[in-house]
């Protein structure tokens, strides 16, 4: 497995991370698939206080208990479920962030989050009091990190511009290139590690029908499931081969895949023994489409 330093931290995380929101809850697998997964030598175990009204922080927190020093643990805050269970609402306020914490902590079974992200934003949000929440939860010792889970440029600027954030999660495939017109490069620029989700485009990348994505028709999209098909072998499976389109990006610092199956899991964890994709299977995959670009938020 590759590793990498998460932008300017010192959180040294997989290449492939693994995203638990999809997890099982009452499943027994679920507890060998996360124990396998950190012995195959992936350590980013991201989550968020909402998955599963916190119960997935609570999972992590009982499968890892003892073994807290092999793994960089991520969640996010931003969200508050309503209480009736009816949804959530998005509440960023620097209070709701500095008491929301304590529970994150407490389900996790831990003293300390490595990173600590905000779970969306957006330009009317009390951005400085978010920052400085953040900031105070650093000294005091509860996070190592902070970063932010946005697909907004506008948002992601500023808190680059204001901020010591580390990280961007943010959904990237190639189904999804608008990353790629702006983002990467400044990201890159400002040494902030980019987190990508959605790899494989809510699998129509692999074997789901196609459907209409993000401006792209059910007939483009299946031509990009053609395409990363047909240039898959040689050891790569097509999920593989659309992760490793991801990874190719100097930014991108780990592909955070949702797994909920050990087969999946098994595919994640090849991709870490995989060579780079060569010139002419990024220019193949990238001369599939047009890459899109983002139309608003910018």
């Amino acid at each position: 497995m590759d590793y990498c330093f998460l932008g300017k931290s010192d959180l040294r995380i997989s290449r492939i991370g693994f995203g638990t929101m999809s997890l099982e809850l009452n499943n027994p697998i679920t507890h060998t698939i996360l124990l396998r997964a950190l012995d195959a030598g992936i350590n980013f175990f991201d989550t968020a206080d909402m998955y599963q009204q916190g119960l997935n922080e609570t999972l992590l927190g009982q499968v890892f208990r003892g073994k807290r020093d092999r793994i960089i643990l991520a969640t996010k805050v931003g969200n508050k479920w309503r209480a009736d269970g009816s949804g959530w609402d998005w509440k960023p306020s620097k209070n709701y962030i500095l008491s929301t914490v304590e529970e994150s902590l407490r389900r996790l079974q831990t003293d300390y989050i490595d990173l600590y992200q905000l779970h969306g934003g957006t330009l009317q949000d009390p951005i400085d009091d978010i920052i400085q929440a953040f900031e105070q939860l650093k000294q005091e010792g509860k996070i190592r990190f902070y970063g932010i889970s946005s697909i907004r440029p506008n948002v992601i600027r500023e808190y680059v511009n204001r901020s010591s954030i580390v990280s961007v999660m943010m959904q990237y495939s190639l189904l999804d290139r608008r990353p790629e017109e702006e983002m990467l490069p400044f990201l890159a620029q400002n040494q902030v590690g980019v987190l990508t989700r959605g790899s494989i485009a809510k699998g129509l990348l692999l074997s789901k029908p196609p459907l209409s994505y993000l401006g792209y028709s059910a007939e483009q999209v299946n031509e990009a499931a053609v395409g990363i098909r047909n240039i898959s072998g040689g050891g790569q499976t097509p999920f593989q081969m659309a992760v490793r389109f991801v990874l190719k990006e100097p930014a991108v610092c780990s592909a955070v895949i949702g797994i909920r199956t050990p087969a999946q899991l098994e595919d994640a964890i090849g991709v870490g023994d995989l060579p780079v994709l060569s010139a002419l299977q990024l220019k193949t995959l990238g001369n599939i489409l047009p890459a899109n670009v983002y139309t608003e938020h910018r």
